[in-house]
């Protein structure tokens, strides 16, 4: 979005799915009985929502920044070190597709490690798989070298995607 519409379109679609994730995993867990598989569940369920919207014809984000709402809500300390991870991999190489990868990746772990219950642990495996699953046109442009960082602008479709071959086919 930053690189399309520009920085208030940015931070109102990223405040907007913080939101989204957050309100979903309240209301589902509240919903299903509060207990750790309702919420994890909704977790899940909100980031499936945002990745493949029926009023958008299943044509959504990526998951990453609905699932920070949605585990603020259910994990916030294990939010912690996934944010570390993400701002220290910004800063280091400005991908921000690499960067959410491995928060993703690492957020299972950290929940794991910080004792929260199991099921959440599995909402998290879960929401990291879609996460990557999402990201796979990412992964290519970072495996070839041509995938955009943070503060390039790009000015065709598919930011950082290599240009289409010229000429008779």
């Amino acid at each position: 979005m930053l690189r399309t519409a520009g920085w208030t379109p940015a931070l109102a679609t990223l405040a907007g799915d913080v939101a989204k994730g957050y309100v979903a995993t309240l209301v589902g867990s509240w919903a299903g009985g509060a207990g750790p598989v309702s919420a994890g569940a909704a977790a899940v369920l909100a980031v499936i929502g945002n990745c493949w919207p029926v009023f958008l014809g299943f044509r959504g984000g990526k998951g990453v920044a609905t699932a920070l709402g949605a585990f603020l809500r259910i994990t916030p300390w294990a939010l912690v070190p996934a944010v570390i991870v993400w701002a220290s991999l910004i800063a280091s190489f400005r991908f921000v597709s690499l960067a959410s990868l491995c928060a993703a990746i690492g957020l299972p772990v950290a929940i794991l490690a910080l004792g929260y219950a199991p099921a959440l642990a599995v909402a998290g495996l879960a929401v990291a798989a879609i996460v990557v699953a999402r990201h796979h046109q990412n992964i290519q442009r970072l495996l070839a070298g041509t995938e955009a960082r943070f503060g390039e602008r790009s000015s065709a479709p598919g930011a950082g995607a290599p240009p289409a071959p010229s000429g008779p086919r």
